[in-house]
């Protein structure tokens, strides 16, 4: 009883941080996304659900959602797969794993910002190391304007893979790396090869762990902001890069009109909660399976 006591005081100043910046938070944004509001004015007008109507008609807010589902789906399953046959490389015995895995997790210690300038710099038409280099092998035909209209999205697709996938691959070695060696020499013996041994006895055991880094880029995915800012320098952002946590602020703050509109914005977050709510329950049911003790 007692022990059990100590345990829950242990507890409260958690739960009252917990409380004090998720709950109330997230309360405060549904009242607010209820009303029209600046942001500036003392009161604001409360006027139901009709910010919430007006996301239905915004073609300028489903632009966004596509952009953030096809960078959450499509470049999640990319940097997991790269993730994988890294780790699959990793631990297969091979010399300098701690080098190549330091290189590779290295954008991660650099600020976004700062890789997403160094990125538009690559792409830049003009004077980018990628079309110099293209210009420099006589493949003109290669030198693309990457940061125009219909390149510009998978230009920041494969800029946000190559910044995150150390990261993901840090998280499934964690767990890959725990994995008694024993149960790799027993695969070996019973001739699996290493496709068989990776899938059949590496991918159960790191299943939790990977189940938690699926649940960390659906939230990253969604919630992407500051890569396209930094990478259009800092002035406005081109729509076919937009993502909602942009558009949001976008509208939030008058960047899409002169008029600010913190309800509206307000809405936009209450959906984007919603979506990480939604997929990482999504996630968690699909993935459930009976644990693996080793």
């Amino acid at each position: 009883m007692l022990r059990t006591k100590k345990i829950i005081w242990f507890l409260v100043p958690a739960f009252i941080l917990y409380l004090a910046f998720f709950i109330y938070p997230s309360i405060q944004s549904l009242y607010v996304s209820l009303h029209d509001w600046s942001g500036f004015a003392k009161d604001m007008d409360f006027i139901g659900l009709k910010n919430f109507k007006e996301l239905l008609g915004d073609s300028l807010y489903w632009q966004s959602l596509r952009n953030t589902l096809v960078i959450l789906f499509l470049g999640g399953a990319i940097i997991f797969i790269i993730a994988f046959l890294f780790t699959s490389f990793f631990t297969s015995g091979i010399k300098g794993k701690k080098f190549f895995r330091a290189v590779i997790f290295y954008p991660n210690v650099v600020a976004p910002i700062a890789l997403a300038t160094f990125w538009s710099f690559l792409y830049n038409p003009r004077f980018g190391l990628i079309n110099g280099f293209f210009r420099l092998l006589h493949l003109d035909v290669l030198a693309k304007t990457w940061t125009g209209p219909d390149l510009i999205f998978w230009s920041v697709l494969i800029a946000l893979i190559w910044t995150y996938v150390g990261f993901y691959l840090i998280i499934l070695l964690s767990g890959a790396e725990k994995i008694p060696q024993d149960l790799y020499e027993v695969a070996k013996i019973e001739g699996a090869n290493r496709f068989q041994t990776f899938f059949k006895v590496t991918v159960p055991l790191i299943w939790d762990v990977l189940v938690v880094g699926i649940v960390l880029w659906i939230i990253g995915a969604i919630k992407l902001f500051e890569f396209q800012f930094a990478f259009s320098g800092g002035t406005m952002v081109p729509q076919q890069i937009w993502t909602n946590a942009v558009y949001m602020f976008l509208v939030s703050f008058g960047k899409r009109t002169a008029i600010f509109r913190l309800g509206y914005g307000t809405a936009i977050a209450v959906t984007l909660l919603l979506l990480i709510i939604i997929f990482t329950g999504i996630t968690r049911l699909i993935t459930k399976r009976e644990r693996i003790e080793y």
